[in-house]
């Protein structure tokens, strides 16, 4: 009878620790998941300014060999993007760059659900997740080159093009990065900005008379 009733102890005592350590197996899952997850969210951010940041070296590149003109104001004539600067066309701005951004890859944010061309001859406006701003020149250091296509105005966009005024609404939908995301400047930096920051953004990036037109891949 003892034998059996020390049997029966050490059968208890053994599934008491397994539901011991069970549960504090659920309890580091539980703190470590959230954590886990904002890791995962900071790095796609990071991938993506990464990724703003080839687009906008491809952009000068590109600028300086061919008469210090962005190819939004060079005619398709000497091998620019201007006659697509009024119609729903933002891939042929980034295609017309392939020998300088090398990959079609970089034209995708890590969170945006689009899918990578396979290559920039069959690239199109679904294998884009960034924006164009048309009017980006070296004159105006804080116009928005390029950016996170989540963008929203005003007004809806017409025809692909979006519309904005300095000082005028502007934010992010949730589409990409959770209502955030990335821009990148004509003066070549990459800059994360909240909804509050990016109107902020806006109001310092020229004179408030004038309209910014900003080519979606939509």
């Amino acid at each position: 009878m003892k034998s059996i009733s020390r049997r029966f102890n050490q059968s208890a005592f053994t599934l008491v620790a397994l539901l011991v350590i069970v549960a504090v197996l659920a309890l580091l899952a539980a703190m470590l998941l959230p954590a886990l997850a904002k890791a995962k969210t900071k790095s796609t951010s990071i991938n993506c300014v990464n990724n703003l940041k080839q687009c906008g070296l491809a952009f000068r590149i590109w600028e300086g060999d061919n008469g210090d003109k962005l190819p939004m104001d060079v005619p398709m004539a000497k091998g620019g993007t201007k006659e697509f600067d009024t119609g729903a066309d933002t891939f042929r701005h980034f295609q017309v760059m392939s020998n300088e951004l090398s990959t079609p890859k970089i034209l995708i944010c890590p969170a945006d659900i689009r899918s990578v061309a396979d290559n920039f001859a069959r690239l199109k406006n679904q294998n884009v997740s960034y924006f164009v701003g048309l009017e980006a020149n070296d004159a105006n250091p804080q116009r928005f080159l390029d950016g996170d296509r989540n963008l929203t105005g005003a007004s809806e966009p017409q025809n692909g093009i979006l519309k904005l005024v300095p000082g005028g609404p502007i934010g992010w939908t949730s589409a990409i990065h959770n209502n955030q995301g990335n821009v990148g400047l004509a003066d070549g930096s990459v800059q994360q900005y909240s909804s509050s920051a990016l109107r902020e953004a806006l109001r310092n990036s020229g004179d408030p008379t004038n309209t910014w037109r900003i080519a979606l891949p939509e």
